[in-house]
């Protein structure tokens, strides 16, 4: 039976041993998804997208970056929104149309989640290997351009925050 992705977090957290490659948060869902079999993952792979929603822009939130476009390897309009806060984390928002893979949208909330807090530039350094760790070596090999996507637009967004803060800098 799927629970909660929330109960799901704290039930990885548990036995959580810190990596220093990943963010903590990012680290927990990975932890919970190694411990997870096949079909267990697959299910709370499932319950991440039936709360990608979630990750959404509130009323009221303001972005320091937006982008929001539909690109070849994405079955839909995805939405990136990125709000960098005075102390230089990011948090970012994510919206999908409603043709986006239930694979996307779990990706989308995995990574809202756990890059939390995270800096543009923790965001921008951080490797890709996780993801094989969450999804499964066999959905890699399956829709491998659906699953690094998201990565790549949430890392596109904080690299021009980051070019423009340092031309910025320059002016």
């Amino acid at each position: 039976m799927s629970k909660g992705c929330g109960k799901l977090d704290e039930a990885g957290a548990a036995e959580i041993r810190y990596n220093k490659m990943y963010p903590a948060k990012l680290n927990n869902i990975i932890k919970l998804f190694e411990s997870l079999p096949e079909d267990e993952r697959r299910e709370t792979l499932v319950s991440y997208a039936d709360n990608a929603k979630k990750q959404e822009p509130r009323e009221g939130e303001n972005f320091s970056l937006v982008d929001v476009r539909k690109d070849e390897e994405c079955m839909d309009t995805v939405g990136v929104y990125l709000q960098v806060d005075e102390n230089g984390k990011a948090h970012i928002r994510m919206t999908l149309g409603p043709e986006v893979q239930t694979l996307t949208r779990a990706m989308t909330a995995v990574l809202c989640k756990g890059l939390e807090g995270c800096t543009p530039q923790e965001i921008l350094d951080l490797p890709s290997d996780f993801v094989t760790r969450i999804v499964g070596a066999e959905l890699v090999r399956i829709r491998s351009q659906t699953i690094y996507y998201v990565l790549t637009r949430i890392k596109s967004i904080c690299k021009v925050y980051l070019d423009r803060q340092r031309m910025a800098r320059v002016a």
